[in-house]
């Protein structure tokens, strides 16, 4: 398979020269596994040589596996505060692609800022949108860059749901609130180099304030994936890695309601209370 090839490649290349960074590399590896599978349906639709944009490219991983796949690709990413183990590891990921196959155009600005001549048939991004400065400007700038009937489909947290998944921590309305009652789980955390970092990057992106956006541009169509809730807690059994970053206890809650196929019941709740968006953004013909 060639992704499994690819990601064994960059493994290997990390074991002689960078080994310090397995143990993200492997985090990684999974998100890109999963957001591989996510997009599946929509590259399917897509013919090669399509204009694909990544808005968040991060270690690179994936934009590399696509532009192996034949498409070209083009990856935003800054690599901002809270993110600097990224920049390295994502520089070793392009060397390993770059010896045997095309890599992506690479763009280092903001999302909120970037300009294009290029129209694309394709945008996306995962785990992105929560971190960005203004997803009102993002939002604004993808519909510019979409070619017609083109979407740009994007996954990440929304905080309407009391909980945040980069610090495993429960959520009390507002941001400030959040930090004020759970400062030590979120400034204390060691699983990140930079928890502050990672703190003050986030948006408290919600669905509710996606749609007021999508409302100001006649432009643009939103439809919400209310099955990606059910999809979540099934990839908490499946994925080892993705499940270590959890509760134990939220874990076996989970096994339990997935091994009765009552986590089916969680495709039922309405998009603007579930933890996680899966949110479509069509260019009108």
């Amino acid at each position: 398979m060639m992704m499994e090839l690819f990601f064994s490649h960059v493994r290997e290349h990390l074991i002689k020269h960078a080994a310090e960074l397995l143990d993200l590399f492997d985090v990684m590896a999974g998100e890109a596994r999963f957001a591989r599978a996510w997009l599946e349906s929509d590259l399917a639709s897509l013919s090669k040589e399509s204009d694909i944009l990544e808005v968040g490219g991060g270690i690179f991983l994936l934009s590399c596996l696509l532009a192996r796949e034949g498409f070209r690709v083009t990856a935003i990413e800054p690599t901002g505060s809270g993110f600097g183990a990224f920049e390295r590891l994502g520089a070793l990921v392009i060397e390993v692609s770059s010896k045997d196959a095309d890599t992506p155009t690479i763009v280092r600005t903001k999302a909120e800022d970037f300009t294009t001549q290029t129209q694309f048939d394709f945008i996306y991004s995962v785990n992105v949108m929560e971190h960005v400065d203004s997803p009102e400007h993002v939002i604004e700038r993808m519909s510019q860059a979409l070619k017609p009937n083109a979407s740009y489909h994007f996954f990440c947290p929304n905080y309407r749901f009391p909980y945040e998944p980069h610090f495993n921590i429960p959520t009390f309305g507002s941001k400030r609130l959040t930090e004020k009652l759970m400062r030590k789980a979120i400034f204390d955390n060691t699983s990140m180099d930079d928890p502050l970092g990672v703190w003050k990057s986030l948006n408290w992106i919600t669905v509710g304030a996606v749609r007021r956006i999508v409302a100001r541009d006649a432009s643009l169509v939103m439809h919400c994936n209310t099955q990606i809730f059910p999809q979540m807690l099934e990839r908490a059994v499946s994925d080892s890695s993705f499940a270590a970053r959890r509760s134990g206890w939220v874990v076996a809650t989970i096994r339990q309601l997935v091994r009765l196929k009552i986590h089916r019941l969680a495709g039922l709740m309405p998009a603007m209370i579930q933890p996680a968006m899966d949110v479509r953004l069509t260019k009108k013909s």
